[in-house]
Order: C-alpha cells, then structure tokens, then sequence
C-alpha cells in the first residue's frame, strides 16, 4: 500500500510541476525555474545531429522551417505532444523539418518509443543532456521553432491539454 501511495504521489507531482527532471534525479521539481538560453532572432546554438538509425541531419542542407522537439519518454506531457505532433498538419508539412531529442534518452528508449508512437521523424539521443543544456535549465517538452536560416522563431514550453496551440511561423 505504501509502495502505491508513493508512486501516485509522484505522478501527481509530475503533473503538477510539469516534466522537469528524469525521475532518476533527486532534486527538488518545486524549486526548478524554466530558464531557456536561446532568445527569438538568435541562431539556433546546434545545426549538425545524428538520429538514432545513424543518419546524419545538417539543418543548413534544408531551406525548410524547422521544429525541433525536446522531450522524453517517461514525461506525460512530452507523451502528449508527441502524440499531437503525429497526429498534426505539421507532421505532414514537406515544408516543415521535424527532428525531435530525447533528454536522457538512449537508442534503445527512443527506437522503441518511436515504434509504440509510429514516429516517423528522426530522432536523436541526448544522454548526457549536452543538447538540452544549449537551450534550456528544465522543462520539457521544449519546442523550438526555426525559421528556414535557422534562426529561432519561438520556443514553448508544450505542457498542457493542448501542446501545439502556440506553434506558429
């Protein structure tokens, strides 16, 4: 019974605070402040990754506008967006690059994600949080849109029934 109460309080928790860290790290989600380090009209700090199946994506190749997603596996709200994303015009877009990052997130926990959520945009693994850390402190899912000189657009914390209410170009 205690082993139940202590699960239900921790998913209450995240989807009080939001998705602010793995639940692997022992910090204090109430004392987390969102800070992002990328401003609208900067260039985007990071425009070479390679997805998890080994292919190599140069944001400079493409002159389309880009969105890229912050997110992981294990996060409700992230869980949410995804799902909105696939389901969305902008998955289907052929002007719209989508490339999304897996926070601490391994090749194994994204492929499998990829396949329970039909994925069909690459994705990239940020084990160590080294790309996270470029653009923000805490919080996800982040988007972060781009327009085609990889300049940044917007960047929204997608929490909530409606995560991609704010993307707009």
């Amino acid at each position: 019974m205690k082993r139940l109460i202590a699960i239900s309080l921790f998913f209450t928790t995240l989807s009080i605070t939001g998705c602010t860290s793995s639940p692997t790290l022992q910090q204090d989600v109430h004392q987390t402040e969102y800070q992002t380090y990328v401003k609208t009209g900067e260039g985007v700090p990071m425009t070479q990754f390679t997805d998890t199946q080994g292919n190599q994506i140069n944001l400079n190749q493409s002159q389309n506008v880009k969105l890229l997603v912050l997110f992981a596996t294990w996060c409700p709200d992230s869980q949410r967006a995804i799902k909105a994303l696939i389901g969305s015009e902008f998955n289907l877009d052929p002007n719209i690059d989508i490339i999304a990052i897996g926070r601490e997130e391994n090749k194994q926990t994204l492929d499998k994600f990829a396949a329970e959520y039909e994925i069909n945009f690459p994705l990239v693994t940020d084990t160590d949080r080294s790309i996270y850390a470029k653009f923000a402190n805490a919080g996800i899912p982040r988007l972060i849109l781009l327009d085609k000189d990889n300049r940044i657009v917007k960047t929204i914390i997608a929490e909530g029934e409606n995560p991609l209410a704010e993307v707009q170009w």
